[in-house]
């Protein structure tokens, strides 16, 4: 089943540098195909996935203002916190 928290979780993921653009895309094309979506949640679900899914095409891309706008959807808030390198 692909929940909320499981796309956040994969995108906050990406956000880390956790998980590569590739990656990332590879994943919410196979999550999109699989389309198992709780009812409630499926518009906002296909919504997101599609948009993360042609992230790695040149005219689309993913911003960090697209990141923003997909985690409140999927009812998250991100805070920054940066360390020393």
């Amino acid at each position: 089943m692909i929940t909320k928290q499981l796309v956040a979780e994969k995108l906050l993921a990406y956000m880390q540098h956790q998980l590569s653009l590739p990656q990332l895309v590879a994943w919410a094309e196979d999550a999109y195909l699989d389309g198992d979506f709780p009812e409630a949640d499926a518009l906002v679900l296909s919504e997101i996935l599609g948009k993360i899914g042609v992230a790695d095409v040149d005219n689309f891309g993913l911003l960090w203002s697209d990141c923003d706008v997909m985690m409140i959807k999927l009812g998250y808030k991100i805070q920054v916190l940066a360390t020393a390198a």
